[in-house]
């Protein structure tokens, strides 16, 4: 009789064991979501879910009280304040205000059109000098601030030549017709007897699969033309240097600096780079230097 009793408690003590292991998972989601404990916690007012966005869109502030009481002013613009360029926009008005910023010494960058980190410190910056709430984004009265601490952008300063500032010219680019390509500038500058004719930004291939240095010439040209390794598309194709070539790259267009080519000359402004394609002939001198 004893022994059955212990038999009972020990299937007893196991099944409580195993139903607590299987309520693991719900449990700790259900006491983050309904206990009535949870939204007055120090620790949920503290959680991502709770907190203002990134962003600092007024639009999605959290509901919670919590959230709203540990969130300070300056992090959580008023819902009744509209925003007119925030962190992710992409247009020509985000491409004049960093235009307008560069011009009040607070971007060094050229505009580029694309409101990012840079973009939204330098915004920050100026509200927090001017008596603004520092959201980095731009609402109407930081926008008319601006406006009034600068001048109308000119077409030079709201689409320079390159982001990046062109490097001294190889002296190997100085006679000729030359695609003169420095590593160390980013650049491209299409020159002439030694005056340079046009300019744009570039990016290279990676520390695997590494842009070649040196003096080459351009072996063909291709207007468009896909990869038959990668299979990826390389419009206004000029091949100087066996499969490496100075070609349009949308991924370079879309995200900068952050990737990188198979070892091509990658350009992202396809405008400035169709014009050189129809300027180039087979045969120029293309010259890749530190």
């Amino acid at each position: 009789m004893q022994r059955q009793r212990f038999i009972i408690r020990t299937i007893g003590v196991a099944a409580a064991v195993a139903l607590a292991a299987t309520a693991c998972g719900p449990q700790k989601s259900e006491s983050a979501g309904s206990t009535p404990s949870a939204p007055s916690s120090p620790t949920a007012g503290a959680t991502p879910e709770a907190s203002p966005t990134t962003d600092n869109k007024p639009a999605e502030a959290s509901p919670s009280p919590s959230a709203s009481a540990s969130a300070s002013p300056s992090a959580s613009p008023s819902p009744t304040v509209k925003q007119i360029m925030a962190n992710g926009d992409d247009t020509d008005q985000v491409r004049e205000l960093q235009a307008r910023l560069r011009q009040l010494k607070l971007m060094s960058v050229a505009p580029t059109g694309f409101y990012g980190s840079k973009t939204t410190a330098a915004v920050k910056s100026f509200q927090s000098k001017n008596g603004l709430t520092a959201t980095g984004s731009v609402d109407e009265a930081t926008w008319k601030k601006i406006q009034g601490a600068s001048k109308k952008p000119t077409a030079d300063e709201l689409r320079p030549p390159t982001v990046n500032e062109v490097d001294a010219p190889d002296p190997r680019c100085m006679e000729g017709r030359v695609m003169c390509i420095s590593k160390e500038s980013r650049t491209l500058a299409w020159m002439i007897d030694g005056k340079v004719v046009s300019t744009m930004d570039v990016r290279f291939g990676s520390e695997n699969t590494p842009t070649r240095e040196g003096v080459f010439k351009v072996d063909r040209k291709e207007k468009e033309w896909t990869s038959t390794l990668y299979h990826t598309s390389m419009p206004y194709s000029m091949f100087f240097s066996g499969g490496q070539a100075v070609h349009y790259s949308a991924d370079f267009a879309a995200r900068g600096y952050a990737g990188a080519s198979h070892g091509c000359v990658n350009v992202r402004d396809k405008g400035k780079l169709s014009a050189l394609f129809g300027q180039v002939n087979v045969g120029d001198k293309v010259v890749v230097y530190w």
